[in-house]
């Protein structure tokens, strides 16, 4: 097996150069590059990566922490970042949390051990008071869910204007019984934000709140298949509902079908993400810019990293779009 001393040897060249070169030193001239990797590609010499990140002081990995890699949302969102990570020269370790408090907490070791250069969450289980003392391990940047205590760089959509154009639509289209449906709306700040502005936009109407129209635990198809017959059994059932998730929309809608109910005379629904389900079968969503989301937050954790820069709050905030179909 070639050593670096071979390609030095080769190349005619000092193995301090050599060793420059495949660290990528400024100051290295083009033909003595050239000669390097002439000699490396005779020898099928390959530079041993794990001794030259110990001499970088970094792993080159980055941890990406989702509540559920089935939603194709984060699936979507991560393979973005995979991909831009992976331009950059740096590799993901994905962590799904399942919404456990326990769970995040033992991943965040994995900053602690030196195990990963530095953590992207897309949703936060733990009070940030919990989450905070692991900044002095590294980097830690939020993207998707944000909040207020966390002074990290952060890429989010406001949600409040997510929850009031959704319902705001609805109500432009004539209803004025609009239930609202969303995972666990005390722990998420992105499904609080969205019912605030659910509730804003039934205010400016003069509409009230109804607590029985309020809709929690959906996450998945099959929830909101359980949610549609919870619906059914009101006696006094919404007309349309907001969902925070394209996922959950499709299955109250898959399971109106089956009630013989009609979407969206019988019952109006729409979505959130705009993720691939919801142009499939017609499905009016709130679109969010999963790629640039995804882009924005890996080129910031790089540059913190490769930078070293210090750990505070940079907000970038992106925008919805309403994208109507034929669900309502």
């Amino acid at each position: 097996m070639a050593t670096i001393q071979d390609v030095a040897k080769l190349a005619g060249l000092s193995r301090t150069t050599v060793s420059r070169v495949i660290n990528q030193h400024p100051y290295v001239t083009d033909e003595k590059k050239r000669l390097v990797m002439n000699a490396m590609e005779e020898l099928n010499y390959v530079p041993n990566s794990s001794a030259r990140r110990l001499r970088k002081q970094q792993t080159e990995t980055i941890a990406v922490y989702v509540p559920r890699i089935t939603n194709p949302f984060f699936s979507q969102m991560v393979e973005v970042m995979g991909n831009y990570a992976s331009d950059k020269g740096y590799q993901l370790i994905l962590c799904q949390t399942s919404y456990s408090r326990n769970q995040e907490i033992n991943y965040l070791e994995l900053l602690k051990t030196k195990q990963v250069d530095g953590l992207i969450l897309t949703s936060i289980e733990n009070e940030w008071s919990d989450i905070e003392p692991y900044m002095n391990f590294g980097p830690i940047m939020l993207c998707n869910e944000y909040n207020d205590e966390a002074d990290v760089p952060t890429v989010y959509l406001n949600q409040v204007e997510g929850g009031y154009i959704g319902t705001r639509h609805l109500i432009e289209q004539g209803h004025t019984k609009i239930g609202y449906c969303s995972g666990d709306n005390t722990a998420s700040r992105v499904a609080s934000d969205r019912y605030k502005g659910y509730k804003k936009a039934l205010a400016e109407a003069g509409l009230p709140v109804n607590d029985e129209w309020f809709l929690t635990s959906a996450y998945s198809i099959e929830d909101g298949k359980r949610i549609f017959q919870t619906i059914a059994s009101m006696q006094n059932p919404p007309t349309a509902v907001f969902t925070g998730s394209d996922e959950v929309a499709a299955g109250i809608w898959k399971e109106a079908v089956n009630h013989q109910w009609r979407v969206p005379d019988d019952l109006a629904i729409i979505g959130f993400d705009d993720q691939p389900i919801a142009d499939l079968i017609g499905l009016t969503t709130i679109e969010q810019p999963i790629e640039e989301i995804a882009k924005r937050a890996m080129e910031q954790m790089i540059q913190t990293i490769e930078k070293k820069l210090p750990s505070k709050k940079k907000e970038i905030q992106l925008d919805f779009k309403l994208v109507k179909r034929r669900s309502t």
